[in-house]
């Protein structure tokens, strides 16, 4: 199982345990992904981390003073 780590600037958007469905951007050279309906998005990865699946489980969600994560 892989993690991974999404910003969401507004809390409530999404409580840990809900199961989403994540979209997948195209950059040139990486990929970026979202919860849907576009609630948190991550930092970008390189084509060799390209995600495999399109729904996940949200396992915590920690503040910091730049946002939720």
């Amino acid at each position: 199982m892989r993690e991974m780590e999404f910003k969401m600037e507004r809390p409530g958007l999404v409580k840990e345990g809900d199961r989403v469905t994540v979209s997948e951007g195209v950059l040139p050279g990486s990929y970026y992904y979202t919860i849907e309906p576009a609630v948190a998005m991550s930092a970008n990865f390189p084509l060799d981390q390209r995600l495999e699946t399109e729904e996940a489980t949200v396992e915590r969600i920690e503040r910091n003073e730049k946002g939720y994560y």
